[in-house]
């Protein structure tokens, strides 16, 4: 029963991400509005059920820490493409220690 409720909450949820994406300019944020924020909500929604809003705070907690590691890691990747003329594959695997380095910090500085 949880999975179909997953399923059920999550696909409404993108379908409302989707709908947001398609309204605002450039076209490039729907896939954005699409994906993570519908399933962070719909994990985050079965968790309060399952484990009550304490836990799912902590979760929240989680899921915003590592969205600030993936921003300073995009960055980082854009940053090495375009002023070191760095290519993209290079750019990600070096990008990925960034973003190590950030999330873990943040674990151990904030949410340990």
């Amino acid at each position: 029963m949880q999975l179909l409720y997953r399923f059920a909450v999550g696909g409404l949820i993108v379908s409302l991400f989707a709908v947001i994406g398609d309204v605002l300019k450039p076209k490039s944020f729907a896939g954005l509005f699409s994906a993570a924020p519908s399933v962070a909500l719909a994990t985050l929604s079965l968790t309060i059920l399952a484990d009550g809003k304490r836990y799912a705070a902590l979760e929240a907690r989680s899921m915003v820490a590592g969205a600030v590691a993936f921003l300073i890691y995009a960055c980082s990747c854009a940053r090495m493409m375009s002023k070191n003329r760095m290519p993209a594959l290079a750019a990600a695997i070096s990008g990925f220690a960034v973003w190590m380095a950030c999330a873990l910090g943040a674990w151990l500085l904030i949410l340990r």
